[in-house]
């Protein structure tokens, strides 16, 4: 089964097994008796591999035109995680915004301001208290008739809260989190869609302890732009920016221009991108041979009739 935000209110269907895997953010074509016909193409989509040791790519939201990233300046403030949402965001072309939460209990909001300005001066930073409508309304331009928002984000750092404050109405489940260490548990437990007053779409998502990605090199690329800029420089193609001569990277580094977190963080995910793409392709293989055996035998069974 199937929710489904319609022109005519929520409505439900039932999958078949000639249905596509669908995304939350889908637009799909029914006909007068809310029957499935087809789906509409995706501009947009935001995946992952999924969490845990299963060898699998989840979907987490499609034709998404702005996505919020949602970091709270507390003992959570992490700029290692935010650039991985962000290389996700990248890779799918959607707008990011970075939101900050937490905002009245915050002592240095503009020192962290700087910290993420300084990953990319370009990069739109919004401070807000989640609680406070007026401080929430600065998201209003991007939350617009025609326009779909989708937050992402740890669990904890007040994604449901934010989302009930923009709503006007209690839409979201909401829980405290814990003082000592700012760690939250899941409060949404699935995605969802929801109407705002404006007419446009908001797409929530369950806080992701985990966000392993995969295929996504041109995100990652784009996120660490200034990187791979100057790896372009280095004197070796196959330079790992450790100690090689020649590394334009390192010399970035040693001139104060980049710093070590950065390029750490962007080798990291790199790594990770790439194992996780090749563990997914070397399994659709599998899956293919696998299937190439199924019908053979199928065949051979027929035959023997």
């Amino acid at each position: 089964m199937i929710h489904l935000q319609t022109s005519e209110g929520k409505r439900s269907i039932h999958i078949s097994k000639s249905m596509p895997v669908f995304a939350v953010g889908d637009w799909i074509v029914l006909d007068s008796a809310y029957s499935f016909i087809r789906p509409l193409d995706r501009f947009s989509l935001f995946s992952r591999k999924a969490a845990g040791t299963k060898v699998s790519s989840q979907l987490i939201a499609s034709n998404i035109d702005t996505v919020f990233i949602v970091n709270s300046m507390n003992q959570d403030f992490n700029l290692n995680r935010i650039e991985r949402y962000l290389a996700l965001a990248n890779e799918a072309g959607v707008d990011p915004v970075i939101v900050l939460t937490k905002l009245d209990v915050c002592e240095n909001p503009d020192q962290l301001f700087e910290q993420i300005k300084g990953m990319a001066s370009f990069l739109e930073v919004i401070a807000v208290n989640c609680l406070d409508a007026e401080s929430a309304s600065q998201l209003d331009a991007r939350c617009v008739e025609g326009k779909t928002v989708a937050f992402l984000g740890s669990s904890g750092v007040g994604k449901s809260t934010l989302i009930n404050t923009l709503m006007g109405e209690h839409v979201q489940n909401t829980k405290a989190i814990r003082e000592d260490d700012a760690k939250g548990r899941h409060t949404t437990t699935s995605r969802s869609i929801h109407i705002l007053p404006s007419g446009g779409l908001l797409l929530d998502t369950p806080g992701m302890r985990a966000l392993q990605l995969a295929n996504c090199e041109q995100g990652i690329e784009e996120t660490f732009s200034e990187i791979s800029e100057l790896a372009n420089r280095c004197r070796f193609k196959d330079c790992q920016h450790e100690n090689e001569p020649g590394c334009a990277v390192r010399a970035a580094i040693e001139a104060g221009n980049i710093g070590e977190r950065r390029l750490s963080n962007y080798i990291k995910l790199m790594k990770e991108q790439e194992l996780n793409a090749a563990s997914l392709a070397e399994k659709r293989s599998k899956d293919r041979e696998f299937g190439r055996h199924i019908h053979t035998y199928k065949k051979s069974k027929l035959g023997k009739k």
